[in-house]
Parts: C-alpha cells; sequence; structure tokens
C-alpha cells in the first residue's frame, strides 16, 4: 500500500508535519509494510513558511526589518538552499497584526520590510521566490518594497515622494536605474487567492482599505491616487497591470509584484503543491491522506485541503482527511474530491485539551490507525 501524506498545519497545535508524521505512525500502525510520504501542506497564508521549512529540510533567516509604521520588527523567512529558493510572508513585515494597537494607518503604511528581506536573501544567493501576500497592512501599492529594492518615485519637481498611499498621488516618474541589478536573475511566484483589480469599486482601497484604517472621506481620494500610481507605473515599464486579476491584492502589493518583478500571480494552494512536488509522488498511490484544523463549507470551497484532493482524484486515489473537528455543512468536502473524512477527537473534552500537540498527536494516530486497519 502506498500512502501520501499532506496534511495542513492544526493551527495552535500540530505543525503540517507533526500533522502528517502523526498520520504515518497510525497507517504504519494498522500496516507496516506500507510506503507512507509525508509532504508539507500550507495555502500560501500564515504558516506556510514555517511548513516549507520544516517540511522541505529549509533553514530559517532571522532578521530585523522596517515595519508596517515604519519601526524596526524581527522577522524571518526561510531559504531552501538546493533550489536556491526563499520562502516568505509579507505579513512578517508589513501584516496587519503588527500595527500598534491594531490601528491602521493607511496614508503611512508601508510594504519597505518586504524588500529589504529580498533584499537579504539575494545576498544569501537565493535566485528563486516564493511570497505570501495575505494579511497586509498596506495600501502602498508597493511603493516601498520597491525603494527598498532601489527603485525611485519622484514627483514632478524630481523629488521622491516618500512611503506610504500618501505618496501615490505624487508619482510622476520612476529613476528604475538604481534598483538591484541581481533582480534580472530572480523569478518570483507570489500566492495570491484575490482577483481584483487594482483600482475601483472592485479594487485594492474600496475593498481591503476599511481593515486597515481607510475612512469613507479618503476612500475614493486614495483611489485615484493609485490610479494616478497605476499610469504613471505603466508609462514607465511599458505596459499596464493595472486590470490584471490580483493587482489589488495586498493594496497594490500584486501589482508591484507584476509590474517590476515579472512575477507570476498564482493561487496559493496551486503553488505550494507545486512547490512540494505532490503530483510526482502521486504516481501508483493507493491512498492520500489530508486535512486540517476543522473542515467546513470553507474548506470545500477551495482551501489546501481541497486541492490535495483533487490532485489526488486526478491519479485515481482514494482520498481521505482527518480534523480535529467537522461542522455539519462539511459533508460538501465529499463533492469537492474526499472520499470520507473523520474528526480526530475520542471523548468528551474541552477545547484547550483537545489542542495540547501531545493529545491531538495521540488522537490523530488513534484515529488514522481505525481507518487504515479497516482499509
Amino acid at each position: 500500500m502506498k500512502v501520501i501524506v499532506a496534511i495542513d498545519s492544526l493551527k495552535g497545535s500540530l505543525t503540517s508535519m507533526e500533522a502528517g508524521t502523526a498520520v504515518k505512525e497510525g497507517v504504519l500502525a494498522a500496516h507496516p509494510e506500507a510506503k507512507v510520504l509525508v509532504k508539507p501542506l500550507a495555502d500560501g497564508g500564515e504558516g506556510t513558511t514555517d511548513a516549507l521549512i520544516e517540511g522541505m529540510n529549509g533553514q530559517r533567516v532571522d532578521m530585523t526589518a522596517t515595519g508596517p509604521v515604519g519601526a524596526p520588527v524581527s522577522c524571518y523567512y526561510g531559504v531552501l538552499p538546493q533550489q536556491r529558493m526563499a520562502v516568505m510572508e509579507m505579513a512578517s513585515t508589513a501584516g496587519i497584526t503588527l500595527l500598534p494597537g491594531r490601528k491602521g494607518d493607511p496614508l503611512h503604511a508601508t510594504t519597505r520590510g518586504v524588500g529589504e528581506m529580498i533584499l537579504d536573501a539575494i545576498g544569501r544567493g537565493c535566485r528563486s521566490f516564493i511570497v505570501g501576500i495575505g494579511g497586509s497592512a498596506t495600501n502602498d501599492g508597493g511603493i516601498g518594497m520597491l525603494e527598498a529594492l532601489g527603485f525611485r518615485f519622484l514627483d514632478a519637481d524630481g523629488n521622491e515622494v516618500g512611503e506610504g498611499a500618501q505618496a501615490l498621488g505624487k508619482v510622476a516618474s520612476i529613476d528604475m536605474s538604481q534598483a538591484e541589478p541581481l533582480l534580472g536573475e530572480c523569478t518570483f511566484r507570489v500566492a495570491c487567492d484575490v482577483t481584483n483589480e487594482l483600482c475601483g469599486t472592485n479594487g485594492a482601497t474600496y475593498v481591503y482599505g476599511p481593515q486597515k484604517g481607510v475612512t469613507e472621506e479618503l476612500r475614493e481620494p486614495l483611489d485615484q491616487a493609485m490610479a494616478s500610481y497605476g499610469r504613471a507605473v505603466a508609462a514607465a515599464v511599458g505596459r499596464d497591470f493595472s486590470k490584471e486579476p490580483g493587482a489589488g491584492a495586498a493594496g497594490g502589493l500584486g501589482f508591484a509584484f507584476q509590474s517590476f518583478l515579472h512575477a507570476q500571480l498564482v493561487p496559493g494552494v496551486d503553488l505550494i503543491l507545486d512547490a512540494v512536488g505532490l503530483a510526482e509522488e502521486l504516481s501508483g498511490a493507493d491512498v492520500v491522506v489530508t486535512g486540517e484544523g476543522q473542515l467546513d463549507f470553507q474548506t470545500a470551497m477551495g482551501k489546501a485541503p481541497i486541492g490535495v484532493a483533487k490532485l489526488g482524484k486526478a491519479y485515481g486515489a482514494k482520498v481521505i482527511a482527518f480534523a480535529g473537528g467537522v461542522t455539519k455543512e462539511a459533508g460538501a468536502c465529499n463533492a469537492a474530491g474526499i472520499d470520507a473524512f473523520f474528526p480526530i477527537v475520542r471523548g468528551i473534552t474541552t477545547l484547550d485539551e483537545a489542542m495540547k500537540p501531545e493529545v491531538a498527536a495521540a488522537n490523530m494516530r488513534a484515529a488514522v490507525e481505525q481507518v487504515f486497519r479497516l482499509l
């Protein structure tokens, strides 16, 4: 029996690889002769860096970078030396959780720290990048990141415009002559699950601005400033990316990646499954095991376990999911490719007790063993 395991983290309890290891132990308890391979799983958001560091023998790089309001913050990213790849989350330096008191400052919040992480990784020899851009505190169109990388944004008098959304409407020209030259050797794949354009009622400012502190009075002026910035960028790079799906992601950071770094914006699950090489391992697999902390209707709408399920079904494997809990609506997961799913909690308990790592791992092993005894 060949079993491939790709299970998302049980947040607050088990990492992706810890959960996967517990699954493997359960399978082997029922079938000692089984061939079981565990792959890390994430969706491009929180936890992606940790999952790939742990699951792909990566190295964690800790550093200090500019935070969303300009103060230094401690952050980290992952390096996969064999692939010369860096894995990072923009939220590590520009995330909404880093705002003091969670109070947004859209006019000044900056993505500069993202550019500083990229520069650090380039200095360590990385030339391939996976970047998750969820959870941003910014609405700066990526100016901060780009300025850190050496691009200069100038007003009509030739002065630098500064950072944050307050700078967007001032951009009249862009000097690219001092940009980091090694960027030309780099490829960027950006985990992006939204399709918003840069501007308009479906754009960055209107849709995501309010959660970052954009008031109703600021919304239209900032959107107009973003549009003006978009036109200046299009003139500088020779192509207008403002209408591209995902340009409005992370306050326009998606637009910056597309326009200046030639990035591919890819759904997070697809990007991670490709990065870990799951498809290459599925040939001849009898069973694929996936899951997450809780299976519900949102899972069925395309979260990481469904990405695994679709790939597993394409290779003719049975797909089984395990979760800390399941809701009444989780039945939708069956229609989305999961043949059967099972909660792992074994009796009446408190949430705190169930989420203890040693308890969750033991419950996972036991539930998996019983299912695979039946198989």
